[in-house]
């Protein structure tokens, strides 16, 4: 879709996960034609913003306000302004509180025009050297409650498996995906198209050995090779 922006109109606009230039043409345009900006952060927004050379009224919108804001937001909408919506880093509505705004404009018979762009867990997959043919997006594992029960659901997972994960949980998650999915091929991404990028590979334990011990910087992005499937112990004879 070309042109201008339109009112009444919701614009999910994907945002560099690290190195400025990783924004299309398209989003610019977007995010300079807008009435306002819908930001998971203003002051990383901002940096941004003023990077491009764009003004906006910046509007904070983050998972500990969400309930209050999409109410505001909707309302802006209802007057006839253009609103755009972004996260921190990457695709607005994966593993953030976008997805809220989006269902909520969707509900209320709002176009939503999605702007493409950059997101890490498709770096991180097509980084790992794991299939990516076929693959299942888990986001961050729970920390406490439930995480046992989602990790022993990926036992039988015979798609490659993509996890977020912080830095200082890393090497938890790494032992705990260990004890009870077993040593699976994976690979770990952090710093994404960033000066340090840095992509280690192996299986489960060996990532682990890598990371004990050491003060581990940057968002991580995790993909673990899905369960291999047991040939039959039954093979057909050929004549």
């Amino acid at each position: 879709m070309g042109g201008s922006t339109r009112s009444g109109t919701l614009y999910v606009v994907s945002t560099p996960i690290g190195n400025l230039e990783d924004i299309s043409q398209r989003a610019i345009r977007v995010l300079g034609e807008v009435d306002l900006i819908a930001a998971e952060d203003t002051r990383k927004s901002g940096i941004l913003l003023k990077h491009l050379a764009i003004r906006k009224p910046l509007v904070s919108y983050h998972s500990y306000n969400e309930t209050r804001k999409v109410d505001e937001l909707i309302s802006e909408l209802q007057a006839g302004k253009a609103v755009a919506v972004i996260t921190d880093a990457g695709t607005p509505g994966i593993s953030d509180p976008a997805f809220t705004l989006i269902r909520s404009a969707i509900q209320h018979g709002f176009p939503v025009v999605p702007l493409p762009g950059a997101t890490a867990l498709a770096a991180a997959l097509v980084m790992s050297g794991l299939p990516m043919d076929r693959f299942v997006f888990e986001g961050f594992l729970p920390v406490k409650k439930g995480r046992k029960g989602r990790i022993e659901a990926l036992t039988t997972e015979p798609r490659t498996i993509v996890l977020y994960e912080s830095p200082h949980r890393i090497a938890r998650t790494l032992q705990d995906l260990l004890t009870i999915i077993g040593d699976r091929p994976a690979a770990l991404a952090r710093e994404i198209t960033k000066t340090f990028e840095e992509t280690l590979r192996g299986t489960l334990s060996e990532l682990l050995a890598k990371v004990t011990g050491k003060t581990i910087k940057g968002e991580i992005v995790l993909v673990v090779g899905g369960v291999e499937k047991k040939r039959s112990a039954d093979r057909e004879i050929q004549i």
